[in-house]
């Protein structure tokens, strides 16, 4: 069983968020996607506190390091779904599935590492981290506008480009090095 320290109870409150997000999200009421992006942004930078004191405080974990990027994709994806189902248009549907996709092969990927003792090929590395900053940001701009189109939202869209081409190339880095590996050590 694990320890209940600081960072794994910011991690598990980005997962307890999740709920409020969504209904938060929905209400019918005028500052409630306000609400809900100030929650998305919470849950942001708690992401971040939870690994910065997990260092700090010298409380990593293997169930921390497990925990973490499965709650970031969960209000990652989430925040996807609920703006593809306000946006039903390819222009947001498309890189929401791209993502998704994304996170699933590399979730795999990191799996697959780790079972043959070579998890520390695919750390994350600088363009996922930049990825990420550029992804929370047009999901924060996305989320706090209403239905609707002005030059926020359009701002938001640039932005979830962008984080889509920064997905696919960190997708081909972590790939590429992975390839490398398996090619070498006959794992294929």
């Amino acid at each position: 069983m694990h320890r209940l320290n600081i960072p794994n109870t910011l991690t598990w409150s980005r997962i307890i968020l999740i709920p409020f997000f969504l209904v938060i999200f929905y209400l019918p009421f005028h500052y409630a996607r306000l609400i809900a992006a100030f929650l998305f942004l919470l849950a942001a930078i708690t992401d971040w506190l939870d690994g910065f004191l997990a260092r700090q405080l010298k409380q990593t974990s293997a169930f921390g390091a497990f925990l973490d990027p499965v709650a970031d994709k969960l209000m990652v994806a989430t925040a996807l779904i609920l703006l593809v189902s306000q946006y039903p248009t390819p222009w947001m549907v498309v890189p929401g599935i791209v993502i998704v996709c994304r996170e699933i092969v590399i979730s795999a990927l990191r799996e697959w590492m780790a079972e043959i003792g070579e998890r520390a090929v695919v750390k994350v590395s600088a363009i996922g981290k930049i990825k990420t900053v550029v992804q929370m940001i047009a999901l924060l701009i996305l989320i706090s506008q209403p239905t609707g189109v002005n030059s926020l939202i359009m701002i938001g869209l640039v932005l979830m480009y962008a984080a889509v081409v920064l997905t696919l190339w960190s997708m081909l880095i972590y790939l590429g090095a992975a390839w490398k590996v398996l090619h070498h050590t006959n794992h294929l």
